[in-house]
């Protein structure tokens, strides 16, 4: 071979190398994007500093790299913050909060949310977040946040997804591209949003960088969230109720049935008697209010009433001070039982300037009560506002330190109807909870 045609063939296997080289890279890097995309689901705020956002026009990298991030990681960033900070301005969100980001940018969100001190965030694509409902369960996430209403080709199915995958009093919050400045233009952003809602309602709709947010929050109406809500393991009376569930009487929808049968008291099955400090709670006492509603309890419960701490909780001060005359009995004023929050008592109620204070945080004073006592009995309403006080010490753990419950449904229709009911009993039971059917008789 000559000198000619030997150089010729080198310089071709050194042009086929390079291409060969650059084929490898090329389908590595096109893993590495599929590896992305089937992972994108993952808690991407995880791997902070790292972060990638998946339309692939904003990466960053950890500090005192040689790289560095395009702008719209920092605009993205900053818009996720400005959200979340007006939401937590406006009390509709707390650092504590389950959080999922949707769709665009959402690597950078989750980042963005844990600079501002939230432990659980998560991040997916809006794909694969509508994919047959396969990623998240019901009532997963408090807070869920998106930017994607405006570019899904079926909002509805959007908005319902995220709705879905909220839990009873959770938030959602969507930004979507601003019509104009005018006022109306808040509401008109509004509507559509409000329109696909199934079992939430539009709490807030303001503007943050030039684009309209519209916030929603779930209502409490799916009473089977108590099933799908497990509490942890090492609750405190859960312990040893758990195995007694079997041994309560059995829930029956028809109240002359119920008449017929014999409450398991708690007291039966526990030994009580070791036990300092017992503490009895009745929020919301019932409709029908006088002494021998209220006094069906403590004569009918096999401990003796003086060795409990009574506390009465009621908006309805005329009433409830008829009660508080006898030794051991604490009234306890809450104006939110009356639906609006906006009673006041009376000048000559004679009750404590205190119990007036708008500022009191009852379910605070409801979780320190229950803690630091040996033995507690809570008997309450199921109506519309007891019931999210219901769900509120159900998550929060409150519940784990109520040892017997005793829960009354309203005949009202328009606040928990029946079937509603047997569904919360079968929940709470289902969990541990030695809850009992109350019919307010």
């Amino acid at each position: 071979m000559d000198s000619k045609s030997l150089k010729f063939h080198i310089l071709t296997a050194s042009i086929a190398r390079r291409l060969a080289l650059r084929a490898i890279l090329l389908a590595s890097a096109i893993s590495i994007v599929s590896l992305f995309h089937a992972h994108s689901a993952f808690n991407v705020g995880s791997l902070a500093p790292i972060a990638t956002y998946f339309d692939f026009h904003c990466v960053t990298f950890r500090p005192g790299s040689r790289f560095w991030a395009p702008t719209n990681c920092q605009k993205d960033a900053n818009l996720t913050r400005a959200v979340v900070t007006h939401l937590m301005g406006n009390r509709l969100l707390h650092s504590g909060a389950n959080t999922l980001c949707v769709g665009r940018a959402s690597s950078i969100a989750v980042a963005a949310i844990k600079e501002l001190g939230f432990s659980s965030v998560t991040g997916v694509q809006t794909r694969l977040f509508e994919n047959e409902n396969v990623l998240y369960g019901e009532n997963s996430f408090d807070f869920v946040f998106s930017r994607d209403l405006d570019r899904v080709s079926v909002p509805a199915l959007h908005v319902l997804e995220v709705e879905r995958v909220l839990k009873p009093g959770g938030v959602g919050a969507f930004l979507v591209a601003a019509i104009g400045s005018h006022p109306n233009d808040l509401i008109r952003a509004a509507t559509p949003v409000s329109s696909l809602l199934r079992s939430s309602d539009v709490v807030h709709v303001g503007s943050v960088n030039d684009l309209n947010l519209v916030v929603f929050e779930k209502r409490f109406e799916n009473a089977t969230s108590f099933y799908r809500y497990p509490l942890p393991a090492d609750c405190p009376s859960l312990s040893f109720t758990r195995p007694l569930i079997e041994l309560m009487e059995p829930l029956v929808a028809d109240q002359r049935k119920a008449t017929l049968q014999s409450i398991p008291y708690l007291p039966k099955f526990v030994d009580v008697s070791t036990r300092k400090r017992l503490v009895y709670i009745d929020i919301g006492v019932g409709e029908l209010l006088n002494a021998n509603a209220t006094d069906w309890f403590l004569p009918s419960y096999p401990i003796d009433q003086k060795d409990f701490n009574v506390y009465f909780v009621h908006y309805n001060t005329s009433i409830m001070l008829s009660y508080v005359k006898r030794p051991g009995v604490t009234f306890v004023y809450h104006p939110g039982l009356a639906g609006n929050g906006m009673h006041t008592p009376k000048p000559d109620d004679g009750v404590d300037p205190f119990v007036g204070e708008e500022e009191f945080d009852f379910l605070a004073w409801f979780k320190e009560t229950v803690r630091y006592a040996d033995f507690v009995v809570l008997k309450m309403n199921a109506a519309t506002v007891e019931l999210k006080f219901l769900w509120d010490i159900f998550e929060n753990g409150a519940i784990c330190f109520v040892d017997e419950l005793f829960l009354k449904c309203p005949n009202d229709k328009t606040m928990t109807s029946k079937e509603g009911c047997m569904d919360i009993y079968k929940g709470l039971r289902s969990n541990g909870v030695y809850v009992h059917q109350w019919w307010g008789d």
